[in-house]
């Protein structure tokens, strides 16, 4: 893909800070952008806490994470991701535009499985929105209020973004 010049990976948002109804705020540190756009757009947030990782394990781990890329960006339907860098509560986010809810969610599924070999089990979670561009969400946060608005201290929510 990076060959066929089909994925990039732009700095327009690394460095933003993401802040979320839980309370907590994660910084993005990469970007990943295929060049097809989403016809039928899905936002999907994923969560995860690695297992024992503290201090600089965490810096190692955002410089080794590029490997992962074929992870998803070979799954169909995949548009862009930001990773964000782990939370106060160590806890790492994906904020992805996906071509299809249905793809989002085989992927998130997936991923979920893979996830599993080091991560802590009940901090692995997934939330698919359909109808909704990343991009759209992160200049509008409200976007996402009326999506199980139930969950007020979601730890998917944006609330904000600078």
């Amino acid at each position: 893909m990076l060959a066929a010049g089909r994925l990039r990976w732009p700095r327009d948002n690394v460095g933003r800070l993401v802040r979320f109804a839980d309370g907590t705020a994660a910084r993005v540190f990469r970007e990943t952008v295929a060049s097809q756009p989403a016809h039928d757009p899905c936002f999907l947030a994923v969560a995860f806490r690695l297992r024992g990782v503290r201090g600089r394990g965490h810096e190692w781990f955002e410089a080794e994470s590029i490997l992962n890329t074929p992870l998803f960006a070979g799954f169909p339907g995949f548009t862009s991701k930001l990773w964000l860098a782990h939370d106060g509560n160590g806890i790492y986010r994906g904020l992805y535009e996906w071509d299809g809810a249905e793809r989002a969610e085989r992927y998130a599924r997936s991923l979920w499985r893979v996830l599993a070999l080091g991560c802590e089990h009940d901090s692995i979670d997934f939330r698919v929105l359909p109808g909704l561009r990343r991009d759209s969400v992160l200049a509008d946060p409200a976007l996402l209020q009326s999506h199980l608005a139930a969950e007020q201290r979601a730890w998917w929510r944006i609330v904000a973004v600078t």
